[in-house]
C-alpha cells in the first residue's frame, strides 16, 4: 500500500483518468499538486480545446478511461456515453454546476456522478454576507463621498443593521445553511423558503411560498439552485412586495431573477441590491446600471479565493473531496455527494 495525501490506494490498481477541457484547462483546478496526486492513483490524460473535437473522438476518449474528471471549463459529455460508456466507470465532477457538463441521460443510465458537495458553501455564504453588509451600510456610497472630497453622506437613505432585520433566505441547501449560521450571532429575524428541505434550524421560520417570503422580508438572499422551477421565479410581482429600500442579494444564478424587472426597480432607486451574478453574466461597458448608486456588481467573482502575492495556489476543499471520492471508488466504499436524478434536477 502507498499513502496518497493521507489516503491509501492499492499500488497495484492503475486507474486511467481523463479530463477534457473545452478550451484551456482551468489553472485553479489543475494545480501541479493535484495532478501529481492523481498520477499516484494511475495515469492522467488532459486534452485542451476539446470543444473542437468531433463527437466520435470525444466519445472514444471517454470510453477508454476509467474515471472522467470534469470541472470548470470542461467540455460537455456526449449523450451517447450513456448507452456506450465503454470502460468508463465513474464521473467525478470537481466543481461548478453539473448540468452544463453532464447530461441527464448519464444519471439515468446509472453511471456514478459526484459533485463537490458542501465544498463551496463557506466561501459563497461569505460572499453573500459581504454583499448584504456592504449594501445595508452603503459602503460604496460612503467610499465615493470621501473620494469626491466629502466626508459624511448628507442625504443617504441607507443604513441600518442586521439586528432585527427581516431577512428571507430563498434556498437552504449547504450554502444557504452556511449563510444562516453566519447571520445567527447578529440576531436578525430569518425566514426560509425551500420546499425540498425537510428540516430547518430552530433559529429560522419556514414560510410556505415565495410570495410569503417577499411579503415578510426587508432583505431577500438567494441561495437556490437554477432549475426549470426556479428560473425567473423572482419576478416583478414579488419584487413589488419588498418595502422601499428593500434589498436583494444574489450569489446563486442570475437567471433566477427576472433581470428586467429587478433593473426597473433599481433604476428608480426604490430597491437596493448586491449582485454577484447576472443573466447573461456580464454588463455592456456602457450599461447605465454600472452607475446606479444602489447596486453592487461583483462579476461572479466574490466567492473565489486567490493566494496572497508570492504564494502559489494551493488546495481547495473541492480538490480534497475529489481525491477522497476517488479513493473511495477504488476501494469500493460509498461515494460522497452522489448525484441522483432528483438532486440533478434541482441543482445548478
Amino acid at each position: 500500500m502507498v499513502i496518497v495525501f493521507g489516503f491509501f490506494a492499492d499500488s497495484g490498481e492503475r486507474v486511467k483518468f481523463l479530463h477534457l477541457a473545452a478550451k484551456k484547462k482551468n489553472d485553479s483546478v489543475w494545480i501541479p499538486e493535484f495532478e501529481k496526486l492523481l498520477r499516484e492513483f494511475g495515469s492522467l490524460e488532459i486534452y485542451e480545446h476539446a470543444e473542437g473535437f468531433p463527437e466520435s473522438k470525444t466519445l472514444s476518449l471517454i470510453q477508454n478511461c476509467d474515471i472522467l474528471i470534469t470541472s470548470w471549463g470542461a467540455a460537455p459529455v456526449p449523450v451517447a456515453t450513456a448507452d456506450e460508456p465503454g470502460d468508463l466507470k465513474y464521473i467525478c465532477h470537481t466543481n461548478g454546476g453539473v448540468r452544463p457538463v453532464v447530461p441527464k441521460e448519464i444519471i439515468e443510465a446509472g453511471i456514478p456522478v459526484t459533485n463537490w458537495g458542501e465544498a463551496p458553501a463557506q466561501r459563497l455564504a461569505e460572499a453573500a454576507f459581504t454583499l448584504l453588509i456592504a449594501v445595508l451600510k452603503d459602503v460604496p456610497g460612503r467610499v465615493d463621498t470621501v473620494r469626491s472630497g466629502g466626508w459624511k453622506p448628507q442625504d443617504s437613505v441607507y443604513g441600518g443593521g442586521l439586528e432585527g432585520l427581516s431577512t428571507g433566505i430563498y434556498g437552504l441547501g449547504a450554502i444557504g445553511r452556511a449563510f444562516e449560521r453566519m447571520l445567527r450571532p447578529f440576531l436578525p429575524v430569518v425566514r426560509v423558503y425551500d420546499p425540498y428541505q425537510k428540516d430547518i434550524p430552530e433559529t429560522c421560520t419556514r414560510v410556505e411560498s415565495l410570495r410569503e417570503l417577499f411579503e415578510t422580508s426587508e432583505a431577500v438572499v438567494i441561495h437556490a439552485g437554477l432549475s426549470p422551477e426556479t428560473e425567473g421565479s423572482v419576478n416583478r410581482e414579488l419584487l413589488a412586495l419588498l418595502p422601499d429600500h428593500g434589498i436583494i442579494i444574489n450569489t446563486a444564478r442570475g437567471a433566477i431573477i427576472d433581470q428586467d424587472a429587478l433593473f426597473a426597480e433599481l433604476e428608480t432607486g426604490r430597491l437596493r441590491a448586491g449582485l454577484d451574478v447576472l443573466h447573461p453574466d456580464t454588463l455592456p461597458a456602457d450599461h447605465p446600471a454600472r452607475q446606479w448608486p444602489n447596486v453592487i456588481f461583483t462579476a461572479h467573482d466574490l466567492g473565489k479565493i486567490r493566494p496572497l502575492p508570492g504564494r502559489p495556489p494551493g488546495f481547495w476543499k473541492f480538490h480534497r473531496v475529489c481525491l477522497e471520492n476517488i479513493r473511495r471508488f477504488i476501494e469500493g466504499e460509498p461515494l460522497m455527494y452522489l448525484i441522483d436524478l432528483d438532486r440533478y434536477m434541482i441543482s445548478t
